[in-house]
């Protein structure tokens, strides 16, 4: 009876919820498209893209609306005595809906990792392509540990269209971690395979290492200046479009470098928690069901809205202060689960019975 009653508002309001999802993103567009004049299957072909990064995003709130929506009905139309006088708790009457909480958990963080990934990459890369949106990956003041903390690149500009950098300071530090030798370079090319510095002045000690000589080469080359250029891109990459593994390799790398990762890891703890929404959404609908007795599909969709509205707020600033540094990463991800599961459980024993 839960469960048929439930089904069919839950594909309501998910097809609701996507609906607003592709509005908001079409008008955000809208007047780009027309200055561009982007045809229409191409506008189609971008919501296409779009929509099961939608579906995601939808879930949640469907699920809020549907289950406080269905229980206000049940207690408002007092077909819940009989179930409560018989001795069935409010619990084990939800526990299908919590079940379904559990199994979009589940399901959704497959579904993000199999299909929206790759589809919200495409969708992105096709926007880009249609607005004539172009990102330059060039880069300046970097800073890039090489070789586990071995070799350090201090570079003042790098640029991606000729793939070169410029303004070169190159330290190089032994197993001891002592100097051994620096180069100044005023330019450097990528042949492949490593650097091919120019104008270079070369510092590093004589053999009593009592002294510093000082070289000049016109062109200088080594194995051990072998960093990639897309270290000294600029960081434009987003968590969102890679795979798990991709996400992770990614980090690692920033971490290799020496560039900031706190972002990146953010971003990646939260696909984790993201994944857990469904089933705290399913405990606090479950304690709000019965708290409307009247304009109870007014009230469910406003409570479904309004929490989460709050949820992704809250969710955006402990983010933003983890990026910041004002908070661990892993708390910035869960910090919002934690927030609102203690309430949706206080919910609950206080919820009529």
């Amino acid at each position: 009876m839960t469960l048929k009653s439930f089904l069919p508002v839950f594909l309501f309001s998910l097809a609701f919820f996507i609906l607003i999802l592709q509005l908001v993103d079409l008008f955000g567009n809208l007047w780009r498209y027309l200055n561009n004049d982007v045809s229409l299957l191409e506008i189609l072909s971008v919501s296409y893209l779009y929509l099961p990064k939608c579906i995601s995003f939808s879930i949640s709130p469907s699920l809020l609306f549907s289950i406080s929506f269905t229980l206000g009905t049940f207690y408002a139309n007092n077909e819940l005595i009989s179930i409560f006088g018989s001795g069935v708790s409010l619990f084990r009457f939800v526990l299908p809906l919590i079940f379904v909480g559990l199994l979009f958990s589940v399901g959704g963080f497959f579904f993000e990792e199999k299909f929206v990934i790759d589809t919200f990459k495409q969708k992105n890369e096709l926007t880009k392509t249609l607005l004539k949106q172009q990102v330059s990956y060039s880069n300046t003041n970097i800073t890039v540990l090489s070789r586990q903390n071995k070799v350090i690149y201090q570079v003042d500009y790098y640029n991606d269209n000729s793939v070169s950098i410029t303004g070169i300071t190159i330290l190089f530090i032994n197993k001891d971690g002592e100097f051994s030798q620096r180069i100044d370079a005023e330019q450097g090319e990528w042949n492949g395979n490593a650097w091919e510095l120019k104008n270079c002045r070369i510092f590093q000690w004589d053999t009593d290492r009592q002294y510093l000589t000082e070289i000049y080469q016109d062109t200088y080359s080594s194995d051990l200046i072998d960093e990639p250029p897309s270290t000294f891109k600029k960081n434009v990459r987003n968590v969102e479009e890679m795979r798990m593994e991709e996400a992770r390799e990614w980090i690692e790398s920033l971490k290799r470098a020496g560039v900031p990762f706190r972002g990146a890891l953010t971003e990646y703890y939260k696909r984790f928690s993201l994944a857990l929404t469904p089933i705290v959404v399913a405990f606090i609908s479950s304690a709000l069901g019965g708290k409307f007795r009247k304009n109870i599909l007014l009230m469910s969709l406003l409570a479904s809205l309004v929490i989460t509205v709050v949820y992704y707020v809250i969710q955006m600033i402990l983010v933003l202060f983890a990026k910041l540094g004002y908070i661990p990463p892993t708390m910035g991800a869960w910090g919002t689960i934690i927030i609102f599961i203690i309430p949706s459980i206080w919910l609950f024993k206080l919820a009529r019975t």
